[in-house]
C-alpha cells in the first residue's frame, strides 16, 4: 500500500498554485453574494412571466393585487355577546395598528365622517340622477317612493335626512353599492349564518410580495385577538392568500433546513464509512460547497432574488456534485503494481477518466440549459442554479482536488469490499439481461395501455394543506365572498376612461340581470362613476329657481310640505358646482377597500383595469368551481352581450388557470425535448459510433420508461417538476452509462471504478430520497422521480451495456 502524502507539504504546494487562489477568490465572492441575497418563498416565481391578457389579470391579482392582501378572520366559540365584543375590540385595535388599509366587521359607527362625504355628494353618485329626476313628475315619484319606505327597515336610514333628501338618493346610492349578497349582521357586526362565529375582513397595507410586512400584519391580528378574547374560550380563525404565503415560506424554510441537515449528515456518514478518512471527507465536500455557493450567487445576480424552492432543489446538488469528488478520490488511486510517484494517480485519472466525467457534465448542462430560457422564472432559476452549480463542482474537482489529494483518497475504508461486491454485481447483471428487457417491455406495454397522466395543475405546486383550504372556503361562504367563477376585465388608458368603459359593460350586463342569467355584478363604476357620468349628473341638477318651481307643483297635496324642503333645495344648489369625485377622494371612506379590489391602477406604464365580479345564480353549475353550463358560464352568452366593447375581456377563472398550467407544462416539455436532442447530438459527436451511442442511450431511455410506468400504474398525476426530475435522471444517469461504455471499450472494468459508480449512485439516491419525503409538493415531486430513476439508470447501464470486471481485488493502495 502506498504511503499517503504528508498533508503539510501538500497544502503548501497547493497554496502556491494559481488555481487554488482563483478558487478561493471565486468562493469568497460567491459567499458574499449568497449572504446578501434576497431569499423569497412565494410561489409566484412558478407562474409565467408573459401570459395572455386574461391570465395577466389573474396573475397580477395573485402577485400584488388586493386579492393578495385580504385576510378573512373568524372569532369562533364563546357566547354570542362575547364574540360581538371581541369583534369590536379587535377592529378598533387593528385600525390603530397601522398595518391595515381597511378593517371591516359590519360596524359602520367608525365611518360617520366618511358617510357624510358620500351623503354630501349623493347627486354625483346616485344612479337615479338624470334630467327627468327633477321634473315635476320625477320629483313626485321620488317623494312617493321615499315616503313608502318610511314604514320599512330602510326607513330608519331615511328619517334623519328626509327633509334634505326627499327623493331618496341615499337609498339609491346604498342599493347601488351593496352587493347582491352580504353577511348576516348581529349586534352591529358580521356573523356566520350557520356557525358560532363573528367575522372580519381586513386589507393589509403590505403588498402581496412583501411577506415580511404581511407576517407582521398577521401577527398583529393574533395579538389583537389575544387581547380581545381573554380567557372566554374563543378561537381565532384566519385565512387568505397572505396567510397561505407566510405559512408556505415558513414551511419551505423548515424543509430546506431539514433536508440540508439530513442530507449532509447522511452523505458525510456514507463517505466516512467508504473512505475511512476525515481528510478525504473534507476534500470530497469541496465540490459540493463550491456548487451550492456558485448556484446561489448565479441566481441572485441573474434574478435579484433566490426562491426557496430553488434553494431546496439546490440541496440535492449534494447528491450529484459529490459524485465528481467520489470519482476522483476513488479512481485516481494508483492501480496495483503501478509506480506510486506523487501525482501519478491524478495524471492517470485526467488522461483516462476525466474525459468521460467531462462528457457527462456536458450532457447535464445541455439538459438543464433548456430550463434557462423558460418563460417561467421558477424553472429558469432551477436551470441557472444547476448550470452554475455543476460547472463549479466539476471545475473544483478537476483543478482544486488534485492539489489537495493528488493520488486520491489515502485510506481504503470499505472500498475494497465495495469493489469486490460491485464487480460481482457487474458480472451477474448482464446474465439477467433477458429478464431486464422483459421488465422494460412490460413497462412499455403498461404505458401504451395507460399513459402517464400529465395532468398536474398550479394547485399541485402549493403546500397549503386541505384543512386550510376548507377553512378558507367556509369563511368566504359566511362572508358571501365565494371565489368568482367569471370576471369581466376592462382596460383603459386612465382612471376616467376605464370607469367609462366599465359603465358601458355594466349597461350590457344589466340586460342579463333582468333576464335572470345573473344575480348581479359588482363594478367599480357602481362605487365611483366616471368623470363624464358625474359631469352629466351635475348638469342635470336644475337651478334654484327651476327646482323651487317644480318642487312647489310636485308637493301640492302631497305627503311632504314644500315649506320644510328648503335644505333639499340648498343641497342641490351646492352640488351643482362640485368637481367630479376621484378615487383619491374616496380613500378614507368605507368604499376604499372595495374600490381598490375592483379598480387596479397600473404599475409602471400599463393600463388601468376595472374588474367586474359576476354573481351567478346558485342553480347554475358555473357558480361552482370546475363546472360549466352552456350559455352564460361557458362565456358564450356573455361574450355576445359584451361584443364590440373596447379592451373588454372575459376571464373564466378556472379555465384560465387550467390553460395557464397547460401552457406551462407544454413549454417545459418542448424545452426538455430540445435538451434531450442536444444531449444526443453531444454524445454522438463524442462517441463517433452509432452502436456506442445506442448503447449509452438505451439504459437512460429504459430508466425513464420504468419511472413513468410506475407513476402510470399508481395513477399519479405528473406535472412540470416531475419533468425536471426526468431531466435530472438523464443528467445523472448519463454519467453511469458513459462510464460503463468506457469500461466496455477498454475490455475490462477495474473494481475501483465500479465502486465509485456505486457510491456516487448511493449518494444521489439518498439525497433525492430525502427530497421525496418533503411536505412541499414542488420538492417531493423531483425527489420521487430522481431517487428511483438514478438507481435504475445504474442497474440498467450495468445490465444492458455489460462489462467484464477485472479479476484482481480492489484492495490495493
Amino acid at each position: 500500500m502506498s504511503a499517503a502524502p504528508d498533508p503539510m507539504p501538500v497544502a503548501v504546494a497547493a497554496a502556491r498554485r494559481p488555481e487554488a487562489w482563483l478558487w478561493v477568490l471565486a468562493m469568497v465572492a460567491a459567499l458574499v453574494v449568497a449572504v446578501r441575497a434576497n431569499y423569497v418563498a412565494d410561489l409566484s416565481a412558478f407562474l409565467p412571466a408573459a401570459p395572455t391578457a386574461e391570465q395577466r389579470v389573474l396573475l397580477e391579482q395573485l402577485r400584488s393585487g388586493v386579492t393578495s392582501r385580504i385576510l378573512l378572520v373568524g372569532i369562533r366559540g364563546g357566547r354570542s355577546e362575547k364574540r360581538v365584543a371581541a369583534s369590536q375590540a379587535m377592529a378598533a385595535a387593528l385600525r390603530s395598528s397601522g398595518e391595515f388599509r381597511s378593517v371591516d366587521n359590519g360596524d359602520t359607527s367608525a365611518y360617520g365622517e366618511a358617510g357624510q362625504f358620500l351623503f354630501d355628494h349623493r347627486y354625483l353618485l346616485s344612479p337615479a340622477i338624470d334630467a327627468r329626476r327633477f321634473t315635476v313628475d320625477g320629483l313626485r315619484e321620488g317623494i312617493d317612493d321615499t315616503v313608502a319606505l318610511l314604514g320599512t327597515p330602510a326607513g330608519t336610514l331615511m328619517k334623519p335626512v328626509l327633509w334634505r333628501d326627499p327623493t331618496g338618493e341615499t337609498i339609491r346610492l346604498a342599493e347601488a353599492m351593496l352587493p347582491a349578497q352580504a353577511p348576516r349582521s348581529e349586534g352591529g357586526v358580521w356573523v356566520s349564518r350557520s356557525e358560532p362565529r363573528a367575522l372580519l375582513v381586513l386589507t393589509m397595507r403590505a403588498e402581496g410580495d412583501d411577506l415580511d410586512g404581511q407576517a407582521r400584519a398577521i401577527e398583529a391580528v393574533r395579538r389583537a385577538f389575544a387581547a380581545a378574547a381573554g380567557s372566554d374560550g374563543m378561537q381565532l380563525e384566519i385565512s387568505g392568500l397572505g396567510v397561505f404565503a407566510v405559512q408556505a415560506r415558513a414551511q419551505i424554510r423548515g424543509e430546506i433546513e431539514r433536508l440540508a441537515t439530513a442530507g449532509t449528515a447522511a452523505i458525510i456518514a456514507l463517505l466516512f464509512v467508504v473512505f475511512g478518512s476525515w481528510r478525504a471527507l473534507l476534500v470530497g465536500t469541496l465540490p459540493v460547497a463550491s456548487g451550492v455557493l456558485a448556484g446561489i450567487a448565479a441566481v441572485s445576480l441573474g434574478f435579484g432574488r433566490v426562491h426557496g424552492v430553488t434553494l431546496g432543489f439546490g440541496t440535492t446538488l449534494i447528491g450529484e456534485a459529490v459524485d465528481y469528488a467520489i470519482y476522483f478520490l476513488i479512481q485516481s488511486r494508483p492501480a496495483a503494481g503501478l509506480s506510486t510517484g506523487r501525482g501519478r494517480g491524478y495524471e492517470a485519472w485526467v488522461a483516462g477518466k476525466w474525459p468521460t466525467v467531462r462528457l457527462g457534465l456536458w450532457t447535464s448542462l445541455a439538459g438543464f440549459s433548456a430550463l434557462v430560457f423558460s418563460g417561467f422564472p421558477g424553472l429558469a432559476q432551477l436551470g441557472v442554479f444547476s448550470l452554475a452549480g455543476l460547472v463549479a463542482a466539476a471545475l473544483t474537482t478537476r483543478y482544486v482536488l488534485p492539489l489537495l489529494a493528488p493520488d486520491g483518497a489515502a485510506a481504503l475504508g470499505l472500498r475494497g469490499s465495495l469493489g469486490r461486491a460491485t464487480s460481482r454485481a457487474a458480472a451477474w447483471l448482464p446474465r439477467r439481461r433477458v429478464l431486464v428487457v422483459a421488465v422494460v417491455a412490460a413497462a412499455v406495454a403498461a404505458l401504451a395501455h395507460e399513459p402517464a397522466a400529465w395532468r398536474g395543475n398550479l394547485a399541485a405546486l402549493s403546500p397549503v394543506p386541505p384543512d386550510a383550504l376548507k377553512l378558507d372556503a367556509s369563511l368566504r361562504a359566511d362572508l358571501a365572498a365565494a371565489e368568482a367563477g367569471i370576471l369581466v376585465a376592462v382596460e383603459g388608458a386612465d382612471e376616467g376612461q376605464v370607469l367609462q368603459r366599465a359603465e358601458a359593460a355594466g349597461a350590457r350586463l344589466d340586460a342579463l340581470v333582468r333576464d335572470g342569467a345573473l344575480l348581479g355584478y359588482s363594478s367599480p363604476a357602481n362605487l365611483l362613476p366616471s368623470p363624464a357620468t358625474q359631469r352629466a349628473r351635475a348638469a342635470a341638477l336644475p337651478s334654484r329657481e327651476v327646482l323651487t318651481a317644480n318642487l312647489v307643483q310636485a308637493t301640492q297635496d302631497g305627503p311632504l310640505p314644500f315649506e320644510r324642503l328648503g335644505p333639499f333645495i340648498d343641497d342641490v344648489e351646492s352640488e351643482r358646482g362640485l368637481p367630479a369625485i376621484t378615487r383619491r377622494d374616496l380613500a378614507s371612506t368605507p368604499l376604499a377597500a372595495a374600490l381598490d379590489a375592483q379598480l387596479v391602477s397600473p404599475r409602471g406604464r400599463g393600463p388601468w383595469t376595472a374588474l367586474i365580479n359576476l354573481q351567478l345564480p346558485p342553480s347554475a353549475p358555473g357558480a361552482q368551481a370546475g363546472d360549466s353550463e352552456p350559455g352564460l358560464s361557458d362565456g358564450n352568452r356573455l361574450r355576445a352581450a359584451l361584443a364590440g366593447l373596447p379592451d373588454t375581456r372575459i376571464v373564466e377563472v378556472q379555465r384560465e388557470l387550467d390553460a395557464l398550467y397547460a401552457r406551462y407544462l407544454r413549454e417545459a416539455q418542448w424545452q426538455a425535448a430540445v435538451g434531450a436532442l442536444v444531449i444526443v447530438i453531444l454524445l454522438g459527436a463524442y462517441l463517433r459510433s452509432a452502436t456506442r451511442l445506442l448503447r449509452v442511450l438505451v439504459p437512460l431511455a429504459a430508466s425513464e420508461i420504468l419511472v413513468l410506468a410506475g407513476f402510470a400504474v399508481a395513477h399519479a398525476a405528473l406535472g412540470v417538476l416531475h419533468l425536471v426530475g426526468l431531466l435530472l435522471v438523464v443528467a445523472v444517469g448519463s454519467n453511469y452509462a458513459l462510464f460503463f461504455d468506457h469500461l466496455r471499450e477498454r475490455g475490462d472494468a477495474d473494481a475501483d471504478t465500479l465502486a465509485s459508480l456505486f457510491v456516487a449512485n448511493l449518494t444521489t439516491v439518498i439525497s433525492f430520497g430525502l427530497l421525496a419525503t418533503s411536505d412541499v409538493p414542488a420538492l417531493s415531486a423531483v425527489g420521487m422521480v430522481v431517487a428511483p430513476g438514478a438507481a435504475l439508470a445504474l442497474v440498467l447501464s450495468a445490465a444492458l451495456i455489460g462489462v467484464k470486471p477485472r479479476a484482481e481485488s480492489a484492495a490495493h493502495g
